[in-house]
């Protein structure tokens, strides 16, 4: 566990309410009811405020970058973005590169000049940041120049939830992920 200020501030608030609430019960016993509020908290703490707190406060884990897990667990890939953004991981990667570290293409963006689908612009979705109030799904759009990575933009947008149809064929995206096979 990490000692935080606000894990702190927190067992502060709760070890004086309890004693408030244990002195409210019996005014005789300050001794007691001080210790029984220094045991009481850690329990109060991690099954009430917190679980409570990580409803309604949305916060989740940042990771590096891990290949195995980027492939295995995509429902996961928002605690990984954060850090691949920052670093600068992607920026001066080939498209072979790319292919290999974070797998086939998932779409691409639209071109509205071309009216066609853009083969520069490759997107991965990261799926749902957790939380109770959560209807967004994030998702990361990764832009070519000259084969290499220029830009890495992470976007936002609703979640709406749709069933699964028969796959499409879409002969744009399926000539980038044959050509970029591992």
């Amino acid at each position: 566990m990490i000692i935080t200020p606000v894990l702190i501030i927190s067992c502060i608030i709760i070890v004086v309410l309890l004693y408030l609430f244990l002195n409210a019960i019996d005014n005789s016993k300050k001794i007691l009811n001080i210790v029984l509020a220094i045991i009481i908290t850690p329990l109060v703490y991690f099954y009430i405020w917190y679980p409570i707190s990580n409803i309604f406060i949305p916060y989740h884990h940042h990771k590096k970058f891990d290949a195995e897990a980027w492939e295995e667990k995509p429902g996961l890939r928002y605690e990984m973005i954060d850090n691949m953004i920052e670093t600068n991981f992607l920026i001066g990667k080939s498209k072979n590169e790319v292919a290999n570290m974070l797998g086939e293409v998932q779409w691409l963006s639209w071109d509205f000049d071309a009216n066609n689908y853009n083969p520069d612009a490759w997107n991965y979705g990261l799926g749902l940041t957790p939380g109770a109030f959560t209807d967004q799904k994030e998702d990361v759009e990764i832009i070519f120049s000259n084969n290499k990575v220029s830009k890495v933009i992470l976007s936002k947008s609703e979640y709406t939830y749709e069933p699964k149809k028969a796959p499409e064929s879409n002969k744009v995206l399926d000539s980038i992920n044959t050509q970029f096979k591992k």
